[in-house]
Formats: structure tokens, sequence, C-alpha cells
């Protein structure tokens, strides 16, 4: 053996230079290729820290976490530009959407002393830490975005990685709002960033402007090539189950599992760029009625931001008592129902709102074999609601009230979804 050691080494430093005197350009061509292999292994290696479950979980339970440097770092990027992008219908903005339920959602968790959160703007333009990030840092964003998309172009070139097909056709952004998406990946990489939730709502083509045929919610993940994925996956595990109790799932092809891995959404760390655990949630389709109605829509949004800070603490401490003054697991109750409500009185969205709300709670709605999707929470008293209503009525012996909610049936309501009633 040490003899064929030898003459390998013999052959290496023979053969080298003679190579590099009779061929050049040749030599100088693959020494660079060597190089750029090499930076490319060095890169995979050095640069990528993404962030395991142990690890932003031990965070959450260190008994340092009133050190903001100890606290699991969140950041909440609501979608779009401040002042343009993102669906429409009629006069309601997606990018308006996005902030609002983005800022309780900030309110929820920081009042958490284990979260340090950051948000990324504003109804009106980024915040101040973001606006200089992208003055004093853009062609370092470039430079960076560039070299992650070379390495990973160079894995699946030499067969390192299989890059996977998209299940969904998401649209183009333009160039420098790519890049700012990959500002925000890059920030949090440098700023130890835990988790990154980007909020939207989902829209698609061919509806004009009459609403669409589809509804319910999605969260998007990094596919399982992504070195940030099983963490991310992990946590939008517990956000999914919160947010199924009382919202449809979407019923988009390609989106009906709920969680859906995406191997080119830059958000969510396209090209392997992101350390942090890092979904997109589409929140529900712009044109539902619990959006578009001015009476219901801050309380839906609320409510959603709270079913993902549940979501959250589910994922760190699925045990925890998460606010000893909230007795539900939604902000819709309790509810105090003062006023009969029939199919044609003029009763109040929020009363039909907080009573289907309730009867989810109880398990009777939706009703039969219907999903959220078919029944909707939507403030209006049709017949899915009708339906789980007559149920609602005969498991607590109501017989003379068919179709109605009347004072007997609101009664039990207030008894168990009021002010001071017992689930």
């Amino acid at each position: 053996m040490r003899h064929y050691f030898g003459i390998f080494i013999a052959v290496l430093l023979l053969g080298i230079p003679w190579f590099a005197l009779t061929y050049p350009r040749e030599m100088q061509t693959a020494l660079s290729a060597i190089g750029v292999a090499g930076n490319q292994i060095a890169a995979v290696i050095l640069s990528h820290k993404p962030k395991t479950i142990a690890n932003i979980q031990s965070k959450y339970t260190d008994s340092q976490y009133s050190r903001s440097d100890k606290r699991v770092r969140i950041l909440i990027v609501p979608g779009h530009e401040p002042s343009y992008g993102g669906a429409e219908y009629g006069s309601l903005k997606e990018r308006d959407l996005n902030v609002e339920l983005g800022k309780d959602l900030q309110q929820f968790l920081s009042v958490n002393s284990h979260y340090q959160v950051y948000i990324t703007r504003d109804g009106q333009d980024w915040g101040p830490t973001f606006a200089a990030y992208f003055k004093n840092k853009w062609e370092d964003i470039i430079t960076w975005t560039k070299a992650y998309h070379e390495e990973m172009s160079y894995l699946v070139s030499i067969g390192s990685v299989k890059r996977a097909v998209p299940t969904i056709i998401h649209n183009k952004v333009p160039t420098d709002v790519a890049y700012r998406l990959f500002g925000f990946t890059k920030w949090s990489n440098e700023n130890d960033i835990d988790i990154i939730i980007h909020i939207h709502f989902n829209d698609y083509p061919g509806h004009l402007r009459a609403a669409g045929d589809h509804s319910g919610f999605t969260i998007y993940v990094p596919e399982k090539l992504y070195y940030n994925s099983s963490t991310t996956k992990a946590v939008a595990e517990n956000i999914f189950k919160r947010l199924a109790k009382y919202n449809p799932v979407s019923d988009l092809p390609g989106e009906s599992t709920g969680i859906v891995e995406e191997p080119d959404l830059i958000a969510i760390g396209a090209d392997n760029t992101s350390d942090a655990a890092s979904m997109l949630i589409e929140y529900g389709y712009i044109y539902e009625p619990q959006f578009v109605n001015p009476l219901l829509r801050s309380a839906a949004l609320k409510d959603m931001a709270f079913q993902t800070y549940l979501g959250l603490q589910d994922f760190f401490d699925s045990k925890s008592v998460v606010n000893s003054a909230v007795s539900y697991d939604t902000l819709l109750i309790p509810h105090q129902w003062r006023e009969v409500i029939t199919k044609n009185s003029a009763s109040s969205s929020q009363d039909i709102y907080a009573l289907q709300t309730a009867l989810v709670i109880d398990g009777i709605y939706p009703p039969g074999e219907k999903s959220l999707n078919d029944c909707p929470r939507t403030g209006s008293l049709g017949p899915c609601t009708i339906t789980a209503v007559d149920m609602f009525q005969k498991r607590y012996g109501i017989t003379d009230e068919k179709g109605i909610v009347g004072v007997k049936t609101r009664s039990i309501l207030n008894g168990r979804f009021g002010v001071g009633g017992v689930m």
C-alpha cells in the first residue's frame, strides 16, 4: 500500500508541473474551478446556522429570559410594500389587512416577557431599523443574495441537491421587492432571529370583481431540502391546529393540506438563505365575508392573531396557562346576546358571528358532514347556522324556538358562553 501511495505522490509532483507547462490555459481553468468549489463548500459549512427546535425552545425556558439577548426573537413581516402591492377587493387592500393583523400579533407577543418582537413596517413606511438597513446595506444584500443563489445552483449542478417542483405557481415580484425580502432574511440571520412570520391574504386570478369560490388559510414552509425546514414545520403545525379549529383550510388545489412545502418562496428562505424558522401564512381569501364586513373585520383579524399566538405558545409550552384572564381559546367568546335572532330580523352580524363561534366550541358547527369551507363563520344566518341552532336546541331540550334564537336559546347561550358563563 505504501508503494502505491508513493507512486501516486510522484505522479502528482511530476504530472502537475508538466500539465501546467503543456496546457497553461486548461490548468488555470481547473484551478479556478477548484477554487470556486472550495469556496462553495466552505460557504455550505460556515454560513448556515439553522435554528433547531431544541435551540429556540431552550431560549423560551431559560431562566434569564428577562434579558433581551436571551428571549425568543420573532420577526413579523406584514406582506407587500407600505404603499403598493398585494390583492385588492373593492376598496379593501391586502397590505392594510396584513399590517392590522401583524400589529395585533405583535401586541399579544409583546406582553409575554419570553419574546423579543420586531415588525418590519406600519401602514405608511418601513420601520426605522429596516429603512436604514435597506439604505445602508443595499449592495451588500444584492451580493449576499447572489452568493446564496450561486451556491444553490452549484449544489444542484453537482447533484448534491435536487430541486423540488413547486405545487403552486406564485406571482413574480419586482427585483427591488425581491431584494427587500432577501434583506429581511439577511437582517434576521445577523440579528439572531428565531422565528419569522410573513403575513398575507390570498386571492387567485379569474374571478374578476366578484367574490371567488375558494376560502381558507394556508401555511407555507420551506421545502425539506432547506436547513430550516424541520424547525419551521414543527412551529407551523402548532399554529395550524389553532387556526384550523375556527377557520377553514384553503380548498384551492395544492393548498388543501394546510401546510405546504415550497422551494421557491423568497420569504421563507429560497436558496437556503434563512437560519430562522420562516413561514408565510395566507390567513384567508381577501373577499371572504368576515374580512369584507367592516363590523367583523377587526374582530376576525385580532382573533386570528390570537390563534397564531396560542400556536406559538403550544410549541414552546403546551401546558402553560396563556393568560389567567382568558377563559376561552378565542377572543369572540364570551359574548352577551341581548336580541332575538331570526332569519328575517336585522340581527347584529357580531351576534351571529359570536353565535357561530359558540356553536363551534359546542361541537355542532359546522353541522353534519359539512366543513368550514361549506359553512364559514360569516356573521350571516344561513342554512348551516340554522341547522346547527336546531341541533343546539335539541341538545338542551328547547322545542318551541325552531329556526330562531329565541329567549330560551339565548338564555342557554349566555349561561354557557356569556360573561361569567361556564364552558
